[in-house]
Order: C-alpha cells, then sequence, then structure tokens
C-alpha cells in the first residue's frame, strides 16, 4: 500500500498543483484586500468567519480536502461511474429550479442554515466525465450523426436546466465543451458560424440605425450580407476546395454587388438589398446543383451556413427587443455604446475601469485601495474581484496574475495532449476549455469588453461552491493523468 501512495505521488504533476496553489493564494489575498480596510487590521481578521476571507479560507480548507480525496479514487472509476454522476447531478439541478430561494432574480442555490450551495458549479465536471466518457468508447466517430448528436446533447442538458434557474451567465460556460468537440475532429465550420453569429449580432444592433451614404439603406442590415457573401466563398475555396464553384461565386457575388451599388447611386434608386437577398438564394441554388452534378458534398454545409445566418441576422433585433430582459438588453446597449449609464447598467464597469486605472503601474499596494475600500465598485469581491487586483496591484500584478492563468491552462492542454486515451484527453480538453471562458469572459467583462453575464474568476471570485468545484474539477484531471501509464 505504501509503495502504491509514493507511485501515485511520484505521477501527479506538481507543477499544475504549484499553480493551482499560488492563483489560490493570490486569489485568497485578494478577497482580503477588497474586504479589508488598511486601519487596525491584523493577521486575525482574514481568517474571522465573520468576514468573507475567513469564509473563503474555510472553503479552501474544504475544498483541498476534497481534492485530495478525488485524487485518491483510480482514473476507471471516474469512466465507470460517469453516467451516474451526470444523472445525478442534473437530478439536483432540476430539484434547484423547485426548491431554490430567489436571490436577485435566480433560483441557483441551495440553502442549508447559514451555508449556500450552487449545484450548477458541481454539474461542470460531471458534464466533462459524461462528455468525455462518451467520447472515449471505441466506437465513437464525430462524423457519425448519432454520436455528434449525443455529445451535443450531453453539452445541452444542463444549458437548459442552468437557463431553467435563470443563470444565463452560468449556462454560457458550456459552450466551451464545444471546444473538445473540434479538438477530437469536428468540422471547424461550426466555430465559424459561433463567431460570425457574434459579428452579426454586433454588428445588426450596433449600426441598424445608420444608413449608408447616398443610400437609404442601413448598415445593420447591408453589412450582414457582405459578410455572409465572403465568408461562405472563402468556405468552399479553403475547406471544401471547389476551384469552379469559388470562382463562379466570387465573380457573380463581386459583379452584382458592385453593379447594384454604382446603379441606385449614379442611376436609378432603388433598394440595393433586393440585389442581396437574390445573390444569396443564387448562392444557395448554385452549391446544392454543385452536389448533385460534381458531388461537391461538402457543399451542403455551406448552403445550410448561409441560409442559417440570414435566419439569425434577421432574429437579431427580435431577440433584442422582445426575448432580453430589460437589464441585459441594456448592458448590450451600454457595451456597444448605443448608450451611456454611468448611475445604471454602466456603473458597475466605470467604477472598475476607475479603480484599475487608478492602481497605476505598480498599484497602490495591498489594502491600499481606495476605490475598493469605500465601495465605490460593487460585487468588487465576487465578479469584479480583478479590479481589485489592478487597483492594489497596478499594471504589473494584473499582468502577473494574468500570465500565470495563462501558464495554468497552457500546462492542463500539454497534459491533455499526453494522455494515451481519448476519454482522458477529452477530460483534459473539457476543463483546460471551461477555465479559458471564465478566465477571458471575467476579465473582458471587467474591462468592459465583453458584456456583464456574472462570471466568476476560477480561484480568485468569493465563493465556496466556486471554488469546491473548480478544485474538484481540477483534482479528478490530475488523478487521471497520473494513472496514464496503466
Amino acid at each position: 500500500m505504501e509503495r502504491t501512495r509514493d507511485s501515485i505521488i511520484k505521477r501527479i504533476d506538481w507543477w499544475t498543483i504549484v499553480l493551482f496553489a499560488l492563483l489560490a493564494t493570490m486569489g485568497w489575498l485578494a478577497i482580503c484586500g477588497s474586504t479589508h480596510s488598511y486601519i487596525d487590521t491584523g493577521i486575525a481578521d482574514f481568517f474571522n468567519q465573520g468576514e468573507r476571507s475567513g469564509k473563503q479560507a474555510m472553503w479552501m480548507g474544504i475544498s483541498l480536502f476534497a481534492g485530495f480525496i478525488m485524487m485518491c479514487i483510480p482514473k476507471h472509476t471516474y469512466r465507470n461511474l460517469s453516467p451516474i454522476i451526470y444523472a445525478a447531478t442534473m437530478l439536483l439541478g432540476l430539484v434547484t429550479i423547485f426548491i431554490a430561494t430567489d436571490i436577485k432574480g435566480s433560483r441557483s442555490w441551495i440553502s442549508a442554515g447559514s451555508i449556500r450551495i450552487q449545484p450548477a458549479e458541481f454539474m461542470k465536471f460531471a458534464t466533462a466525465l459524461m462528455l468525455s466518457a462518451f467520447i472515449g468508447r471505441r466506437e465513437f466517430k464525430i462524423s457519425n450523426n448519432e454520436d455528434f448528436l449525443k455529445a451535443v446533447g450531453i453539452i445541452l442538458l444542463p444549458m437548459i436546466i442552468i437557463m431553467a434557474q435563470k443563470e444565463t451567465g452560468s449556462a454560457l460556460v458550456y459552450l466551451a465543451l464545444f471546444l473538445v468537440l473540434y479538438r477530437e475532429g469536428m468540422t471547424g465550420i461550426f466555430l465559424l458560424a459561433a463567431v460570425s453569429a457574434i459579428i452579426y449580432f454586433v454588428v445588426g444592433i450596433k449600426y441598424d440605425s445608420e444608413l449608408m451614404s447616398k443610400l437609404p439603406v442601413s448598415i445593420g442590415q447591408y453589412a450582414p450580407t457582405i459578410i455572409i457573401q465572403i465568408i461562405s466563398i472563402a468556405v468552399v475555396k479553403f475547406w471544401c476546395k471547389n476551384n469552379k464553384t469559388f470562382t463562379v461565386l466570387l465573380t457573380t457575388n463581386a459583379l452584382m454587388t458592385l453593379c447594384s451599388y454604382w446603379v441606385a447611386i449614379y442611376l436609378v434608386e432603388f433598394n440595393i438589398m433586393t440585389v442581396q437577398y437574390l445573390l444569396l438564394a443564387f448562392n444557395v441554388i448554385y452549391l446544392l446543383l454543385q452536389i448533385r452534378l460534381r458531388k461537391e458534398k461538402r457543399n451542403i454545409w455551406v448552403a445550410i451556413y448561409i441560409i442559417g445566418a440570414i435566419a439569425f441576422n434577421y432574429s437579431c433585433n427580435y431577440v433584442m427587443h422582445n426575448v432580453l430582459k430589460p437589464h441585459q438588453k441594456v448592458r448590450i446597449e451600454v457595451l456597444l455604446g448605443l448608450k451611456e449609464e454611468l448611475n445604471g447598467a454602466g456603473y458597475n464597469v466605470h467604477q472598475s475601469k476607475i479603480a484599475i486605472g487608478s492602481g497605476g503601474v505598480f498599484g497602490k499596494g495591498f489594502l491600499n485601495g481606495t476605490q475598493t475600500k469605500l465601495n465605490y465598485v460593487p460585487e468588487q469581491d465576487t465578479d469584479f474581484i480583478f479590479c481589485t487586483i489592478g487597483e492594489e496591484q497596478g499594471f504589473v500584478g494584473s499582468v502577473f496574475v494574468m500570465t500565470m492563468f495563462i501558464f495554468f491552462i497552457l500546462r492542463i492542454i500539454h497534459l491533455a495532449e499526453r494522455q494515451n486515451d481519448r476519454f482522458a484527453r477529452a477530460y483534459g480538453y473539457a476543463i483546460a476549455s471551461i477555465f479559458f471562458l471564465h478566465f477571458t469572459i471575467n476579465i473582458g467583462m471587467v474591462l468592459g469588453l465583453v458584456p456583464v453575464i456574472g462570471i466568476p474568476l476560477p480561484f480568485f471570485s468569493y465563493g465556496g461552491s466556486s471554488f469546491l468545484g473548480f478544485t474538484i474539477l481540477l483534482s479528478i484531471f490530475l488523478r487521471i493523468d497520473a494513472d496514464r501509464e496503466r
């Protein structure tokens, strides 16, 4: 038994544990800095259970113990029990919808006395395990439509449950798991569709009321059709590799677009959007004909992309004005510069920028941040914890934290690539994707680069469920990696 323990200790990747310990320590110090004043604060105050720093220290201890237990469980046990773990956490998530108390419009917390648990945090590792176990089957093929749809279903189920809890931000985290499918061979056109959807939404909403020069046509309507043409034709060239189809589409679209624009300005004014619609319809019909005549099977995906892009583009306004809640709509308008509400939806981000900017190059020092001490930044120890780092540690400290996160994520990817089976590799990429999305969205949110959607910064934001969930997520992978030679 002793020999087995020694071998496990030797096989554990200690570089990852060092990075984890460093991030966790810096995160706890940031919480101390955001919740304590520089006046009459002693070391004992940091561990006071009446303060958030003390509660976080307690949860860190619980998480370390849980992580130790996770690393004592063999790899094959996680693989075999993944369906049971997944079903149990999904059931807990469903129950939460009905028994949770309403907190700021969300029903995602289960309370037991003074302790509150958020099941959504534990659904992450369960979903990652289930998806990895499904991908790890010998008969799994990403090119098989049935296997692909089942994998997508595994990802979408927790998203639906969490959205029913009215936690949109937490639900979006699961989109990161599509990167796992991409690593296992999913066609890149799905990632292209996701990126272009963001472009269509931003351009369509931001420039919806701005007219083109000399023409009564909205830029928000016209520009997305041009982007759809460019992307779809480029995909035909570089992904489908159909040179003849590419030449026909490029020539037709370029000539008709330029001619219609020239005619509308210099000869007869008309709605040039009509030409754009006809061109996109021509592209779809021509692509489908080439499937029939030249057996260019990949064209079907390009045709579907065009149809989906058109539908998405013209649904953006409806979603913006009829689906999104008022506070969500305002946040997007503030982000896109359509509205400035320094005392409303834009207040958090505005104050966060002030706090980070006031830190300068080297910061004001630990416990010396005035913006955070005077509580100018709401949620400064949870979702906006990064502004505390920026104010107290300055540009240098902020870059150091970001660098450590990047090293941490790259280390996980390195470990994932050295695995000798798909289950282990897929799980490694799953947790790397989750950490990456949390990291980029949270910091982007604090800097005003993305909408405020309430995603915590791993190991930094205050929250016992969050810290415990991330620790379990990582600990399972460390044990899986330690068993890679078996």
